[in-house]
């Protein structure tokens, strides 16, 4: 038997950033939103766990102990092992939760196969805070760190999404350490169209300042008018989001060819 995963991935379409934690981290309201395509994962019972990456940006896990897909897989009990191969379709370090995207995807094949312990999500949220929503990879409004979940309105599945990334990694601690600390209010009420319309996201300004090639996407994508584009999450990964999927395909033949970009619709 072998299982087939896709690790959404994540975006932000609206991400304010209202305070700092006592504990380090920073309280957070987010409009989680995913994409129906990102990493893949395929797995098959066997009598120790493996992990196998190949594809584009497999070269950056160096370390196969140290990914998400082992530490996964270490967190959750199972009668047997499983043997993993991981292709690696989406940049590291670019606010996609790529990690976390493919700790989510084991979690749902474990499920599928054993089922999850009644304590899956604190299991989750132990591997970082956006991997309990890529569990679910549904639109959805995280709170706290990122961990709690709260249910919305979703009208936007389906809706045509461009990912942009300009090949550059950016580590998600300088962008929050980079943050002013303005409190600039909370996300806006209603459905996730009117959250993403409204709303905003508050390590843009930093993550920019880290990395001045995210204003170049932003800017690129804005001529290709889509009806939103943001940066996703800490970046550098920026997404935009069209009425048809020949405006997305449009705007994604425009973009310079160094770039990495993806093209699908949100789930």
């Amino acid at each position: 038997m072998t299982l087939t995963e896709t690790a959404h991935a994540k975006i932000n379409l609206a991400l304010h950033v209202r305070g700092r934690r006592e504990d380090g981290y920073h309280e957070l309201e987010t409009l989680f939103a995913f994409v129906d395509a990102g990493d893949v994962l395929t797995a098959k019972p066997a009598a120790q766990d493996s992990v196998t990456t190949l594809g584009e940006f497999a070269g950056v896990l160096d370390n196969p102990f140290d990914n998400l897909v082992s530490k996964a897989l270490n967190t959750l009990p199972r009668p047997q092992g499983l043997s993993v191969t991981l292709e690696k379709n989406l940049p590291v370090a670019a606010g996609l939760g790529g990690g976390s995207a493919d700790a989510g995807a084991v979690f749902r094949m474990v499920e599928a196969l054993h089922g999850l312990p009644e304590d899956w999500q604190a299991r989750a949220a132990k591997l970082g805070a956006d991997v309990p929503a890529c569990v679910l990879s549904r639109t959805h409004i995280g709170l706290g760190t990122g961990t709690e979940q709260e249910s919305v309105d979703d009208d936007l599945a389906g809706t045509p999404v461009l990912l942009v990334n300009p090949r550059v990694p950016l580590s998600t601690g300088p962008v929050f350490k980079a943050w002013d600390g303005e409190d600039r209010g909370p996300l806006p009420d209603g459905p996730a169209s009117r959250i993403a319309r409204e709303g905003r996201n508050d390590l843009e300004a930093p993550a920019i300042s880290l990395c001045p090639m995210i204003a170049e996407v932003l800017a690129a994508l804005e001529t290709t008018q889509p009806w939103l584009a943001r940066m996703s999450g800490s970046g550098a990964t920026c997404f935009a989001l069209y009425d048809t999927p020949e405006a997305r395909d449009a705007a994604a033949a425009a973009m310079p060819k160094a770039w990495w970009t993806m093209a699908g619709r949100l789930r």
